[in-house]
């Protein structure tokens, strides 16, 4: 990332009480049957359960950003599209300011608040509209935006909040940069002044200056707006930037959840520290000792019956490989899913 990122952590929201959460996740799972092929099939052999969430309880304030990071296949993705109710949750409850998204009857209603960018934004705009039919098509869709000349009016409005002029109004996706696509993206999210926003990836297509750009936007939006933000990446310096808190994903759960710079300088969790150990350093006196993670990421439709990453961890023993952990407080504010946290820190 560009100097431009390297800035002082947002100010902590800890002070806010559980009671006031924007979102709250309990209990939190979801499960996809395996794909089977016409032998397998035929074999008999009962298909698989690929449990992509497993037990993830989290809360999201207002106007906070909530950081959620791990390796590809580790379930954010996932999760991120079960808060947007993009999928059913196959176990836990996802509440909105205390109440069941599944108990709300105007689901409708309920999709404003909670609005998804994704990860490719030319896959996510429809390539046969122009950014006035896709940005009026999301305002005519909730009885927003007025008569036909109001909305064109908001949706100038919204392209110039995103930084874009409104002369691209009438431009088609293919004719826009990749920056610019993504602010198109956020702009149709914009549209229904949602209250949180799911961020699945937003900048990992775009060079280096770009997404610079791109996450001082979502900084502007959030102290201008209030709106809170799950921000799933893989790239640490980016969630650091940008996240009041990290929650840190392993093969579905979260291992270690804390403050932003309590995770940087203080990581508890074997996982967390080996993220944190591979991140290059362009000072070249600074030192990080490796934490010895080795292998690759265990299959999850057959995930190890103890610590889940207790295959691929150097201070496991036998006891790690027996029974499953517990996310447990380590300090105040900082969870973390290790039987051995204590004797490693």
């Amino acid at each position: 990332m560009s100097a431009a990122l390297v800035t002082t952590n947002p100010a902590s929201p800890n002070a806010v009480p559980q009671a006031d959460a924007l979102l709250e996740i309990r209990h939190l799972s979801k499960s996809f049957a395996e794909n089977r092929n016409m032998l397998q099939f035929a074999s008999g052999r009962p298909a698989r359960v690929l449990q992509a969430v497993r037990d993830v309880s989290l809360s999201v304030r207002p106007g906070e950003t909530l950081g959620v990071v791990g390796e590809s296949g580790c379930g954010k993705s996932t999760l991120g599209r079960c808060i947007a109710g993009l999928y059913e949750p196959s176990a836990g409850d996802v509440l909105w300011q205390g109440r069941p998204l599944s108990a709300i009857g105007n689901r409708r209603a309920a999709s404003r608040q909670i609005q998804m960018i994704f990860q490719d934004p030319y896959s996510s705009l429809n390539p046969r509209m122009t950014l006035q039919q896709t940005l009026s098509e999301a305002l005519k869709a909730h009885g927003l935006g007025g008569s036909g000349k109001q909305r064109i009016e908001r949706v100038e409005e919204l392209l110039l909040t995103v930084g874009l002029p409104p002369r691209l109004k009438d431009r088609l996706p293919h004719a826009l940069s990749g920056g610019q696509r993504q602010r198109v993206s956020i702009a149709r999210a914009l549209a229904l002044e949602p209250r949180l926003i799911v961020a699945d990836e937003p900048v990992s297509a775009l060079d280096a200056s770009v997404q610079a750009q791109i996450i001082n936007l979502f900084e502007e939006l959030r102290d201008k707006f209030g709106i809170a933000f799950i921000f799933i990446a893989h790239d640490l310096n980016v969630v650091r930037h940008i996240s009041h808190r990290i929650a840190v994903m392993y093969l579905g759960e979260v291992v270690e959840l804390a403050e932003a710079d309590a995770l940087f300088e203080t990581p508890r969790h074997p996982y967390t520290k080996a993220l944190l150990s591979a991140i290059p350093w362009p000072d070249p006196e600074h030192r990080v000792t490796s934490t010895g993670l080795e292998g690759e990421l265990p299959d999850p439709l057959n995930p190890p019956a103890g610590c889940s990453f207790s295959t691929r961890c150097c201070w496991v023993e036998a006891a790690c490989q027996a029974q499953h952990p517990t996310l447990d407080t380590f300090d105040p504010g900082h969870l973390v899913r290790c039987r051995r946290m204590r004797e490693i820190n």
